[in-house]
Parts: structure tokens; sequence; C-alpha cells
């Protein structure tokens, strides 16, 4: 650093060193500017900038380098050679056109880095030539180490000065930061080489017809570059004010044309082309500037208009007449249409000569829509009254029509021509009766009644009123009382609306399909009647009535021919039903009766005849399905006296007939309170016999028939109640199925019984029944799944058992249920196999591991020939399906040999061993 300012304090003359300063200052700013220039230009324009950008810039970066060097003194007589000087120069101009191009076609940091490196490389470039250009008698040589520090100053100052450009702050720094720093390198990057530049003096003489003398450069480079400057500086500023003007006149056309927004306005060229687009137009028409300038403007009109030649028509008339204006559909973006108001006005220059059109349109939809309202009201007034389907008609003060419509004498069936304007309403009223009566005296008291009643109706401002005529139909008047005193009445037929409305009453009321009573009307009805037996001291009864196996005429027939099989019912109750009897369908096979009486013996024959209605035998599609029922009867004011109490009593004693095989009736006791009590009670305690520990498993062995060898294990629940002792599984299975319990009391079951399988030494199965209600539960295989991981065990020890009953409930979901737990490893087996009505069709959906042998055959095989035969085919199905078959119920030596003699596969019961605890049953086994 201190030899550069010794070279600059000592071997230079300061005042040429500052004015090649000023040279190089409003050199790089003249280049800045019209870099400025060049960026905001376009096309062929941009280029000019660019080139003149590189020339006076250039030349004046070149200029700068000779003053300065004129500005040095090596001590010895020195000249120029004019070739090389020139090459400097051109060297200049290039790399500064070569900078500002690259600043231009590249983007943010890329092009200030090469324009940067581009314009210092070539100023270094420059500085170096123009040196070579120096002739003087003797030696000049160069420090490596100021060349390569001058290049790099040059560079990082230009890649600065070319960042500090693209600033958007209009401050006077943030305006001559870049010229500033672009002096400072090209400055720099001089002195630093001229520091590091060795004179030799030697005694050789130049020869000066071949050199330039300083004086020359001196006034050549002067003029020259104040030249280039102004003229740069000129056009520059020139060019500002154009864009100055321009903008302004862009501003003000924009201000006025595109902030109109309820109008089109656009230039067309001469070709009916879009030349530009305001906001009004991008608003009406949906088309941005950028999507629709360049394009026809054609394309607003329909293809109709196109093919007819519309648009060219047009351009036609406003070329010709200086204006063309209409209306017309023309079409948005979107393809919808819009009631337009077009003026295309012919454009001409100062010469006369056209140069395009401007377009105006506005949007007039909705003052079309208006007009076109207007007139098909004023139009199809007439019309309207005719066909609209009410009647109408309008009467003055004076009670006098002034008009009417066909409607109106459709639906009171005026004779032809017998209404007309200018008539009495009374008159009116008396063609009407007389029309549909045969006797004149009764028409005209009924005119003049439906005259008085509704002149009063009308007078006191009575809106609506529904009149009901003898012949069924249902008219509503609606009267608008008018301001002069006369009114406006229209009256619609609602026959058809009222019958709908007492058919939606009905069935608030009634039984869609028996048209019975629902359970609604019969608790209301039997609350009138409980007021009346109040009053008289008498009795009501309520029967509560089940159909009985009515599930299996849907499960076996479906539930079309349920239907059919409840409506012959409900026939026959409605025969069987006397006065004062009510009969009611609460939904599906449960209804209900209810009866007042005094004496007992009139409710017995009340209950005889739905008996007979409902037991017999009908026929259905070639179907004979026998039916009967089971009736429990509640009376008050003895059983209950509230409609709700009679209700449930009677439910209870229904189950007990239900339940029982000799009673089809049973009237209500209070011990069924007490019944129904126990069995909430024992509901209760159901939820609760896991937290007290009060469920134990017993195992029942499985042996092979052929062998004797043990199988595996029946597990089976039981209950030894806290209170109650032991309580048998079909004394609160089906409950703990019924309260939803069996859920967690099943999970418990599986849970425990893996638990104590994994533990043994044995490899034995264990077979678990699962109740329908488990196998209905959506999660029961990943309940199984997880149980399995829990306790370790083998999912192929573990044997599930299904009852068809499980699988008839929902089919779908129960195969799809089994077929996941089967995926898991564990094999499926159906229980009590023969006593369904679809076994084989059971078999047949799904693939069972084992077949189990219902205990009931195996009773009666000794004594039944019949019992043995279903046996032997069974067994015989299981073989041919190769599948496994397990007889149940095994207690005699006999039975064990007739499997044996019909190759059953398993066998288990009480002669092979009897349920017991987990550790009596593992120590038997061992």
């Amino acid at each position: 650093m201190f030899t550069v300012l010794t070279c600059v304090t000592q071997q230079h003359n300061l005042v040429l060193v500052g004015l090649a300063g000023l040279i190089c200052f409003l050199a790089s700013h003249c280049a800045m500017v019209l870099l400025h220039r060049a960026t905001s230009s376009e096309g062929a324009a941009r280029w000019v900038w660019i080139a003149t950008a590189g020339a006076a810039g250039g030349f004046g970066i070149w200029a700068t380098h000779f003053v300065a060097m004129l500005a040095y003194d090596p001590g010895v007589v020195v000249g120029y050679h004019a070739g090389l000087t020139l090459v400097s120069l051109l060297v200049a101009i290039v790399a500064t056109s070569a900078a500002v191009a690259a600043k231009m076609a590249y983007e943010r940091w890329v092009a200030n880095i090469l324009a940067g490196v581009l314009f210092g490389a070539g100023i270094g470039s420059m500085h170096f030539a123009g040196m070579l250009a120096i002739e003087l008698p003797g030696d000049m040589s160069w420090d490596s180490r100021f060349v390569a520090a001058s290049v790099v100053l040059g560079i990082a100052f230009s890649v600065a000065a070319f960042r500090l450009s693209v600033r958007r702050d209009r401050s006077v720094v943030s305006r001559f930061a870049p010229t500033l720093v672009l002096t400072l390198g090209v400055v720099a990057l001089h002195f630093t080489a001229m520091a590091g530049v060795t004179v030799t003096p030697d005694a050789a003489a130049l020869d000066p017809s071949t050199l330039l003398s300083p004086e020359v450069m001196a006034v050549t480079i002067a003029a020259v570059t104040f030249s280039l400057l102004a003229a740069g500086f000129a056009a520059a500023m020139f060019a500002v004010h154009s864009d100055v003007k321009a903008a302004k006149a862009e501003r003000n056309f924009k201000l006025l044309i595109e902030g109109v927004t309820d109008y089109a306005i656009y230039m067309l060229d001469l070709d009916g082309k879009v030349s530009n687009w305001n906001a009004g137009a991008e608003r009406i028409k949906g088309y941005t500037a950028d999507e629709i300038v360049g394009k026809d403007f054609s394309l607003f009109y329909s293809d109709e208009d196109r093919s007819k030649g519309s648009p060219q028509r047009a351009l036609k008339t406003a070329r010709t007449d200086g204006k063309f204006e209409a209306q017309g559909w023309r079409y948005r973006k979107d393809g919808s249409s819009f009631w337009a108001h077009v003026v295309i006005d012919a454009i001409h220059d100062e010469a006369g000569e056209l140069i395009g059109y401007a377009k105006i349109t506005k949007d007039n939809s909705k003052q079309k829509a208006d007009a076109d309202r207007i007139e098909e009201v004023s139009r199809n007034l007439d019309a309207a009254l005719e066909n609209m389907g009410q009647g109408i008609c309008m009467f003055g003060r004076d009670e006098r029509l002034l008009l009417c419509n066909q409607r109106y004498l459709e639906i009171f069936r005026f004779p032809e021509g017998s209404v007309r304007p200018g008539m009495q309403y009374r008159q009116i009223v008396e063609i009407g009766y007389s029309a549909r009566s045969e006797d004149p005296a009764e028409a005209a008291m009924l005119a003049e009644a439906h005259y008085i009643r509704n002149m009063a109706l009308i007078r006191a401002g009575a809106g609506s009123a529904v009149h009901k005529y003898p012949s069924g139909i249902s008219i509503q008047q609606k009267v608008n009382i008018l301001q002069n005193g006369g009114w406006v009445v229209t009256f619609e037929d609602i026959t058809d609306r009222v019958k709908s409305e007492e058919q939606v009453a009905f069935l608030a009321t009634h039984d869609a399909l028996t048209g019975l009573p629902n359970r609604l009307q019969f608790g209301e009805r039997v609350s009138e009647e409980l007021m009346v037996a109040e009053r008289v001291r008498g009795k009501v009864a309520v029967i509560g009535i089940d159909l009985d196996k009515f599930k299996e005429v849907n499960d076996q027939h479906g539930h079309g021919v349920g239907d059919m099989v409840l409506v012959e019912l409900t026939r026959r109750l409605g025969e069987a039903r006397q006065e004062g009897e009510l009969i009611a369908r609460f939904g599906g096979d449960e209804f209900a009766a209810t009866k007042r009486f005094d004496d007992l013996s009139a409710l017995h024959d009340f209950i005889a005849r739905l008996e007979g209605a409902l037991a017999g035998v009908i026929t259905v599609d070639g179907f004979e399905i026998k039916t009967g029922a089971s009736l429990g009867v509640a009376i008050y004011p003895g059983d209950a006296e509230s409609v709700d109490g009679l209700l449930a009593n009677a439910d209870l004693a229904m189950y007990r007939a239900k339940q029982s095989l000799l009673q089809k009736v049973c009237f209500y006791e209070a011990a069924m309170d007490e019944t129904a009590r126990r069995r909430r009670a024992l509901a209760n305690d159901l939820w609760a016999c896991i937290d007290r520990n009060e469920l134990h498993l017993h195992y029942q062995v499985q042996k092979s028939v052929r062998t004797g060898e043990i199988t595996g294990y029946e597990v089976l629940l039981r209950w030894r109640h806290h209170e109650l002792g032991n309580i048998p599984p079909m004394d609160f299975i089906g409950l703990a199925e019924e309260c939803g319990a069996i859920l967690p009391i099943g999970e418990w079951v599986l849970r425990e019984a893996c638990r104590e399988a994994a533990s043994w030494n044995s490899g034995y199965k264990i077979a678990v029944n699962l109740s329908p209600i488990q196998l209905g539960h959506a999660d029961m295989a990943t309940v199984i799944a997880g149980i399995l991981s829990e306790t370790g065990l083998n999912p192929r020890r573990l044997e599930i058992e299904i009852t068809e009953s499980s699988i008839i409930v929902d089919k779908d979901k129960a195969l799809r249920t089994m077929r996941q737990i089967k995926a898991l490893g564990v094999s499926i087996a159906i229980d009590d196999f023969g006593t369904g009505y679809s076994s084989l069709e059971t078999l047949r959906s799904f693939p069972f591991d084992k077949i189990k042998l219902d205990k009931s055959f195996m009773a009666e095989v000794e004594s039944s020939p019949q019992s043995k035969a279903i046996v032997r085919a069974i067994l015989a199905l299981g073989r041919s399906l190769e599948v496994p078959v397990l007889a149940e119920g095994v207690e005699t030596q006999a039975q064990l040999d007739t499997l044996f003699e019909e190759q059953c596969d398993e066998a288990q019961g009480y002669l092979l061993g009897r349920p017991q605890a987990m550790g009596e049953a593992i120590e038997k086994a061992a």
C-alpha cells in the first residue's frame, strides 16, 4: 500500500491524476446510466443501448488510463505506438460492452459476478495493452505481485459495483454508489499496476516519427472523451425525458381507461385483433390481458355469428361509416353469455390513415332481463291466468266479477258460458249450487247460506278458509282485500293434499303394514278406558300378544311371506273383534289388545276369540304355515293402575306363557314381578362376578374312539354365587347374553383357559364355546389374537366351538369373523350339529375343522333305528368332507361301541369323564 501511495505522489502529476479520476467517474456513471436504459428497453433498442454503454464507458475508462499515463514520469522521454494504443481502446470498449451484456443476460448473483469478472479482466487487459504501447529508451519490467493484486482489485470492485446497480432505492447515495465503487476499481487497478512498474533507461534513441507525442495524446483524448461522454449523457437524458412523457401519458390512459370497470374498453388493430385490455373488459368477459391480447375479437361471438361473418361486417361498418353500434349476445371466457351494447369507432392518425378501432362494450343483461320480464308479463298475463293450477277471480267493491280464469270455472264445474264479468257474486254462487243440485229450493237455500258465510269471512279479513263439499272435494280459498274495497280470491283443489295429510295422520297412529292402531294410539285408548272404568267402577284388561315361532317363518320363507302372514292374521283378528274392543300392533310379531268389561266371562270370551283367530294354518305361496300365539293378561285396577304398568305386567304374563309348554294364556301374578326382579338382580351380579372372582372353569375330556387316547378338553364355565352358591350354566348363560355381560365373561373364559393350557406339559387342545353375541362382535378375532399373544398359547391348541344359531343371525358377518379367526391358526368346530334346519348349507358355507354331533342323537342311538341312521349319515358326511366328527353325550359302553363300529373319530361324555376342576382333570390325564 505504501509503494502505491509513493508511486501516486512522487511519480505522477497530481493535477493530471485528478483529471483522470474525474474522467473515470464520468465514464463510470455514464456506463451505469446507459446500463439502466438498456435494462428498461427491449428488442433492438436494448442492443443499441448496450453498444452505446460499451462505447462511451469503454472509451472513458481508456481515457482515464492514458491521462493517468500522461501524468506518469518514468524519468525518460516516452512515446506511444499507434497500433497498440488502438488495440487497448478496442479492448476497453469490448470489455465494457460484454460486461453490460452479461448483466442483462443473467440473473441475480451470476450476472453480477460474470459482469464484474469480464469488466475487471477487460480493464486489466486494456491497461497492460496500453503499457505495451509505450515506447521509451530503456526496458520496462513488472512486479508480478502488483500485477496480480491490480487485477484482483479491479474484479472485486467491479463485482461490487454491478451488485449495487440493482438496488431500487432512489436516494442520492444509492444512485452514485455503483459509480464510486466502479471508479475506485479502475483507479485501484491502474495505480496498483503502475506501482509494480520498473523502468531501466538505456542509450538507444526513439524515432519520433513512429510515436505519438504526449501532447497530441492529451488533446486527442480530451476532445474525444468529453464528446463521447456528452453524447452518451445527452442520449440518456433524452431517453429519460421521453420515457417520463410516455409514462405520464400511459399513466393517464390507465387512470382513464383501466379505472373504468362498468365498460369493456379496448383497442383492435386493423385485422380485428385485441391490442390492449382494461379492467372492465376483464370483469365483463373473464379474460386477463395476457390471455386475450393478440387474439381476434370474433372470439366473443357465437359460432353461428362467426359463420355468418358478423364480426367482419361490424368492422366494415365502422370503417366505412366511422362507427358501428348494435346490441346482441356476446360470450365470456367460461362460455356464459350476456346481452351486450357494443360501439366500435374507427381510429385514424393525423394523416387520416386508419390505424385501428376503439371498442366499447357494456353488459346490459339486467336491463334486457327487466325489459323482457315486463314484456313477458304483459304478453302472457292472460295465458298465465288460463293455465295456472289455481282458480282466480277478482271482484270490485260492488261485488261484481271483474275477471276470472278457466281453472276457477273448472273447479266449481260451472256450465259453459254461465259466468261472465259484471255478474254479482251472489248470482255466481247460485249458479254453482244450481248446477250440482236437482232440487231448486235446496240449491237456493245452500247458496244463500254459503254466500252469507263466505262474505262474512271476506269482510272480516279472513285470509284463508277451506270448504269441504258433499261431493268429497276440498277447496282452499285465499282472499286478499284490495285498497278500493274489492278483493282477489284464489281457489285451489286440495282434495289430494287433504287425503295425504289424513293418511300421514293415520300412519302416525296406525301400523303401516296391517292398518291396526300402533302403540301410541293404543296407549291413548287404554288411558280413555281407564278414566271411564274409574267412573263406572269397571275393569280394563290389557292383553300382550306374541306370535309363536314367527322368526322361523321369516328365516325360512323370507320377510315377504312373514308380512303376508301378519296381514292374514290381522284380517282374522278384525273379524273376531267386537264393539268396544281394540287390537293394536306394536311391531314385528308383537300385538296387544284391550277391553273394558264388568263380567269376567266377557273377558274370557274375548280371549277365546283372539286365540281362535291367531291359531290355525295359513297357506302362502304353497307353504302351509301353522300359527299360534302366547297371551299375557293384566287387569285394572288389581294388577296395575296406569297404562305403562298394565303393559309391563301383561308382558310378564305373556313371557310366562311362552315359557310354558301347556299354557298359551297366562294372567299376571304378583310372583312374576318377584321373578323379574330376581332376574334383574342376577343380571347385575353377572357384571360383577369377574371382579368378585366367582367364576371358575371345569374341563371335560375328549378322547379318540379308536385308540382311547386323550385328544383334548372342552372348557365349561361354572359360577359360584356369593349368596346363592353354584348356579347352573343354563340359568345364567342366556341371561348373560340378554344383558350383554357375555362379552366380558366370554373374554375372561378365553384368557383363563388359554393361560392354564399354556402351563400344561402336554400338548392337548382346549375347546372353548363362543356365544352368538361374541361371534357378532366386530373385534372378536382381534380379541382372540391378543389373548393368544398375551398367554403364549400355540393357536393350534385352541379350538372355538360355534353353534349353528350363531351363524344364522347374521350369516355374512359371522362367516367373515370365522375366517379371520381361522387365519390366526385357530381351529373351529360346529357344535350341536344336526339340530338346525340349515346344517348342510352351513357346512357348505365354511370349512369347519370338526363336527360335534349333538348329544340328543346319542341318547336314543340304542333304542331308535332312526337316531342310529342319522348318526351313521352324519359320520359318513364327515368322512366324505374329510372333517372329523366328535360325538357328545356318550354315557354307556354300548353307545361307545356303536361309535367305534361307525368309525366315529372322537367322543366325550360321562362314560369317558365328567367335567372336573382343572387340577383333577390334569391329574387324570397324567
